[in-house]
């Protein structure tokens, strides 16, 4: 459980799966902006975010889909507390507004069925994923959650995914922390998320 909570604290849930992302002469000289530590969900402690990277997360691959995302017009942030909480944010541009709605499927689809694969990769391992809706903001984001439980070493871990759109660039936002579904903030989540994909594009 150890290592499935290593794997989740690190990579960004899902497939990024685009085959070629370009940065479009409009948006060339501009990036997408990031969450700041602060628009996390409210913590008992403070929330910390490292600088924006280029590229994307080591060990970014997700648990729940293939290793797809791309460094190319990819970025991230990770953002952490003292306590055992954690998130990331991966934003990237595809070459057009088609690859980008067909990577948002991509996203959505893996994020449905993590628990239930899960399942099968970690015999013993109790996993499920739940939609919490749709958050209306620009194209649309999509929030989901992971609830794990490994009953021979007694670990639960919650985990929220959040998949938006604005145009041709897609963000992922992931928080997690030990614990249950009931601990989860997901309607400060929303939120988040909501700023996540406004803050995107002025």
């Amino acid at each position: 459980m150890n290592k499935l909570r290593t794997a989740l604290a690190t990579a960004a849930a899902g497939a990024l799966g685009l085959a070629a992302l370009a940065t479009a002469p409009a948006q060339a000289a501009a990036q997408p902006a990031f969450l700041a530590a602060s628009q996390m969900p409210p913590s008992s402690t403070p929330w910390t975010a490292t600088q924006v990277f280029t590229g994307i997360p080591e060990n970014g691959g997700a648990l729940c889909a293939p290793y797809k995302i791309p460094a190319q017009n990819t970025r991230y942030r990770e953002f952490t507390t003292e306590l055992d909480t954690n998130g990331v944010q991966i934003t990237t541009v595809a070459r057009t507004e088609a690859d980008a709605v067909k990577l948002v499927d991509t996203l959505r689809k893996a994020l449905a069925g993590c628990g239930p694969l899960l399942e099968r990769q970690n015999p013993g391992l109790q996993a499920v994923s739940a939609a919490h809706g749709k958050v209306a903001v620009e194209e649309g984001a999509w929030v989901y959650s992971l609830d794990t439980a490994d009953p021979q070493i007694g670990n639960t871990d919650i985990h929220l995914f959040a998949v938006g759109r604005d145009g041709r660039t897609v963000t992922l936002v992931r928080w997690g922390q030990m614990g249950d579904l009931k601990d989860a903030p997901v309607a400060a989540f929303r939120t988040t998320t909501k700023t996540a994909v406004n803050k995107l594009w002025p």
